[in-house]
């Protein structure tokens, strides 16, 4: 198994270690609860932001990448992978089932999901996602639903360098309530806001889905040290050229050790802005008491004008992990995000077997 950059996803490394007390374990879970809470007491408050935010272009992220900013790409083993980095699921060996909550109170979007991934019980490293939510825009007149499913896989050519694949469906479909005046009190069926209409016998049956795509990430890492990683990653490559589900390119550089890592990206956008944009990103983590990685990390948004900062905590044990994150925009009207999550290791109860090639 390799060490680096690995501290939200590697196992104890005594048994006295893994003996944590109640209290802590309870602590970790109130703590991501009150994220939770503090989101949905402040949806109510919904404000207008343009839909490339209020999507968060299209991107799903784990606690773990949320609070460093984004830049993940080269650390991101684990259920981090599949959103962010096929490639880096076989940095390490893991099994691990997580559910998931992400909320945005100004963009009123709320989803639930849950990732399977599994690079224990062959080579091929293997997962699987699925991210369903709303986003209710300018106070419930615009509101959209999506849908969100990837299958990831990775294979390590060498101990050095690793490959990925991730297959996605996405679909989005809205229905709004807005006209040039404003809010409309009707049945929503502007033409323009209102979404598209499926109709039946002249009566209307539903909405269309104004997104419904099948696209592709691919990715490559290399490890030229023990505790340095290098990414390049391409997403959405079929070209759905929409700005809600913009094709990117990027990678990052990653160093990390068993109690620390850090990381800087970047990435190109070529679809959410009439011009193409960038977004840069940094972020990192240190793992205080074996248990507790504190996470931090920042990004600029070029497209939007945007700062913003991110910060993360998390309890990693042997069978399972509580973590949560926030990230906010420092100026301009931008969204506050959350994101928790809560994981299982299924490698530690001893139902799977390992494969017997290493890496």
């Amino acid at each position: 198994m390799t060490k680096g950059a690995l501290l939200a996803q590697r196992p104890e490394r005594s048994s006295c270690q893994a003996a944590t007390s109640a209290r802590a374990r309870a602590l970790a879970a109130a703590a991501a609860l009150s994220v939770v809470t503090a989101a949905g007491s402040a949806a109510a408050e919904a404000s207008s932001l343009p839909p490339q935010l209020a999507y968060a272009y299209g991107e799903n992220e784990t606690p773990r990448a949320a609070a460093f900013g984004g830049a993940l790409r080269a650390l991101g083993n684990g259920t981090s992978a599949v959103f962010i980095n096929p490639s880096a699921m076989v940095e390490t060996r893991v099994y691990h089932l997580q559910a998931l909550f992400q909320g945005s109170p100004e963009a009123g979007r709320h989803a639930y999901g849950g990732v399977v991934v599994d690079s224990v019980t062959g080579k091929l490293a293997g997962a699987l996602s699925f991210v369903g939510g709303f986003v209710d825009m300018d106070k419930g007149g615009l509101r959209r639903s999506y849908i969100d499913a990837r299958v990831g896989l990775a294979y390590p050519i060498t101990e050095r360098l690793f490959v990925g694949l991730t297959g996605r469906y996405a679909k989005i479909t809205q229905d709004g309530r807005l006209f040039a005046g404003g809010l409309h009190d009707g049945d929503g069926k502007d033409p323009v806001s209102g979404g598209m209409t499926e109709t039946e016998d002249g009566e209307a049956d539903g909405r269309h889905s104004f997104v419904n795509e099948f696209t592709f990430d691919a990715a490559i890492t290399i490890k030229p040290t023990d505790n340095l990683y290098i990414a390049a990653v391409g997403q959405n490559l079929s070209y759905p050229d929409n700005g809600l589900l913009p094709t990117t390119v990027g990678g990052g550089v990653g160093f990390g050790t068993d109690d620390f890592s850090i990381e800087v990206d970047g990435v190109v956008d070529l679809n959410s802005y009439s011009d193409t944009t960038y977004r840069l990103m940094a972020g990192g983590e240190y793992l205080v008491a074996d248990h507790f990685p504190l996470r931090a990390g920042y990004r600029f948004d070029q497209g939007a004008d945007q700062h913003a900062l991110s910060l993360g905590v998390a309890y990693v044990g042997t069978q399972f992990s509580v973590e949560a994150s926030a990230r906010r925009a420092l100026a301009g009207g931008g969204p506050t995000t959350f994101v928790v999550g809560l994981a299982y290791h299924l490698e530690s109860s001893g139902l799977t077997r390992a494969s017997s090639d290493g890496l």
